[in-house]
C-alpha cells in the first residue's frame, strides 16, 4: 500500500450480513477511505489489535456480544468515534445506543449515501477535538491562536479538565473518562461558563451547523455527564436545566 493511500482515513465496518460489508467497503472506498470489516466482535477487536482505526461503523445485532456491549467495552480504554446501525428504528434504541457511547446513530435500511454524510460530519467533529493517536489529528489546520486555545487547563468546582491531555480528573488526581461526545459537550460549557445556552446553541457550538445531530443527543449527553461530574445527578449543582432556556454551567471556570 502506498503511502497517499495510509493517509485516508481508516474505516472499521462490523456488521454479520457480507453483502452489507461488501457493499460499504466498495462504496466507501470510492470516496477515499481505507476500510476494513468484520463480521462479528472477536474480528472488531483483532483489527482494533493490528490497525489504527479512525471510525467504527457498528451493527446493533450481531452474534455473540452485541453492538451495544461492543460499544461500551470500546469505551472503556477507547474514544474512536462510533456510528450505530441497527435494524430496529425505535426511539429508545437510538437513545441507548447513545447511552453505550455512539456518536451517531443510523438506521436501517439506509441509502449508502446518508452513511457516508455522516462519516464525513463525525470525522469533522472529531478533527475538532485533540486526539494523540489519530490519525485524523494529523489533518487539522495548524492554526496558533486555535492550538493555545487548545492546551488550556480548565478548572472548576471539584474538577481538573486539561484540554490537551483530553483529560478530566478529580481533586485526588482520578481521572474520569469521557466520550469524544461528551468532552467536546464539557468543552462547549467550560468555555462559556454562566451562560444559558440553548439545545441550538450547543449543537451548534458542539458540533457545528454542517453536521446531522439529532436534538435528543443533547439531553442523553448531559445526562451523562451530570452522572460523571455531580454528586448527585438526580440533583444536579453543576449543569442546570433552565426551563425554557437550555442549560447552564453555574460554577465559576479558571484557566491556565
Amino acid at each position: 500500500m502506498d503511502s497517499s493511500a495510509l493517509s485516508l482515513p481508516h474505516l472499521l465496518i462490523v456488521d454479520d450480513h457480507s453483502e452489507i460489508r461488501d457493499l460499504l467497503k466498495r462504496f466507501l472506498s470510492q470516496h477515499n477511505y481505507r476500510v476494513s470489516v468484520a463480521a462479528d466482535g472477536d474480528e472488531m477487536e483483532q483489527c482494533l489489535r493490528d490497525n489504527s482505526i479512525d471510525l467504527i461503523v457498528l451493527d446493533l445485532m450481531l452474534p455473540g456480544k452485541d453492538g451495544l456491549t461492543l460499544c461500551r467495552e470500546l469505551r472503556v480504554h477507547s474514544n474512536i468515534p462510533v456510528i450505530m446501525l441497527t435494524a430496529m428504528g425505535e426511539e429508545v434504541d437510538k437513545i441507548i445506543g447513545l447511552e453505550m457511547g455512539a456518536d451517531d446513530y443510523l438506521p436501517k435500511p439506509f441509502n449508502p449515501r446518508e452513511l457516508l454524510a455522516r462519516v464525513k460530519a463525525v470525522i469533522r467533529r472529531f478533527n475538532a477535538i485533540p486526539e494523540g493517536k489519530s490519525v485524523l489529528k494529523s489533518k487539522i489546520d495548524s492554526v496558533e491562536e486555535a492550538q493555545d486555545k487548545e492546551s488550556y487547563v480548565y478548572r472548576f468546582n471539584r474538577w481538573c479538565f486539561d484540554i490537551g491531555q483530553r483529560e478530566l480528573t478529580d481533586n485526588d488526581g482520578i481521572a474520569v473518562s469521557l466520550t469524544s461526545a461528551e468532552f467536546t459537550l464539557l468543552k462547549v460549557f467550560v468555555e462559556h461558563p454562566r451562560k444559558v445556552l440553548s439545545r441550538e446553541q450547543l449543537l451548534d457550538l458542539a458540533k457545528g451547523r454542517e453536521t446531522d445531530v439529532y436534538d435528543r443527543s443533547i439531553d442523553t449527553i448531559i445526562s451523562r455527564l451530570r452522572k460523571k461530574l455531580e454528586i448527585d445527578h438526580k440533583k444536579p449543582e453543576l449543569i442546570k436545566t433552565i426551563w425554557g432556556g437550555g442549560y447552564q454551567l453555574v460554577c465559576e471556570v479558571t484557566y491556565d
